[in-house]
């Protein structure tokens, strides 16, 4: 028996990987629609066989994307209107806006392997991420989560990174931080009037750091002071700066390892 069932979901499932998810488990079931976001989290419109529709409901808690929370998941039947695809419908804007946004996440390990790969086009690349990590809350404006109410409205696609944007088969699918060096945010350092940008910026600031300086690091929701952990000189005015006499600073290392070695 076929039906249609409008699916709203709720909890942080915006900036999740969740519409493309949603989009790739209707494929698998041969279900036919659309999904959106929506100023309280995500609203599926699918049709199809009365087992399959049953099946997804239950992949929806089940099988989500690792970021995601789910908090409630609610349905109502509607007529069957013969959509012939399934579909990633734009965005709607609402009055009551009480969608959960999800938070900044680290990086992960398959961008961690693109980030260290001499051969891809990432490699180095400070603001690499996807569906499965990078930043989240501290580039949101409004809701519904999507790029042009975050700050990455500024930079445009580029074609290869369109072509991930759009592509289901893809981790990369419908993230809205996507970037690269050719079309999105590179580094930048600011000393006085002067001004570096790119991988020079960042051997600026190491040889800065060796030599007892201490920087402010934007990043991720803030700014973070550093200085070398191993000099003296700077960590004791870094506390004066601080008025932080005995309290730990957090340390910085590549492992666990390279901090016992010091």
């Amino acid at each position: 028996m076929r039906e249609r069932r409008r699916i709203t979901v709720h909890g942080i499932v915006q900036g999740v990987g969740f519409r493309p998810f949603v989009y790739n488990l209707a494929q698998r079931h041969s279900l036919v629609g659309h999904v959106s976001n929506d100023s309280a989290g995500v609203t599926i419109e699918a049709e199809g066989e009365q087992d399959a529709l049953d099946i997804c409901l239950r992949a929806l808690r089940e099988e989500s994307p690792p970021l995601a929370v789910i908090e409630r998941v609610d349905w109502t039947p509607l007529p069957l209107n013969g959509d012939t695809t399934f579909v990633i419908d734009a965005s709607h804007v609402e009055a009551e806006k009480r969608a959960f946004v999800s938070p900044d996440v680290g990086v992960c390990d398959d961008c961690l392997r693109e980030l260290f790969d001499p051969r891809n086009r990432r490699s180095g690349y400070a603001f690499t991420n996807c569906t499965h990590c990078g930043p989240r809350f501290t580039i949101i404006r409004d809701v519904p989560y999507d790029r042009p109410l975050t700050t990455m409205a500024a930079f445009k696609l580029c074609r290869e990174c369109r072509r991930e944007y759009e592509d289901p088969a893809n981790r990369r699918f419908h993230a809205q931080p996507n970037a690269c060096p050719r079309c999105g945010p590179l580094l930048g350092l600011k000393m006085g009037l002067r001004r570096e940008a790119g991988e020079d910026a960042l051997q600026i600031a190491g040889r800065l750091l060796e030599n007892g300086n201490i920087l402010a690091v934007k990043g991720l929701g803030g700014y973070h002071l550093a200085c070398d952990a191993a000099s003296g000189d700077a960590v004791r005015r870094l506390r004066a700066r601080k008025h932080r006499w005995d309290k730990p600073f957090a340390l910085m290392a590549a492992d666990v390892e390279t901090v016992r070695a010091r």
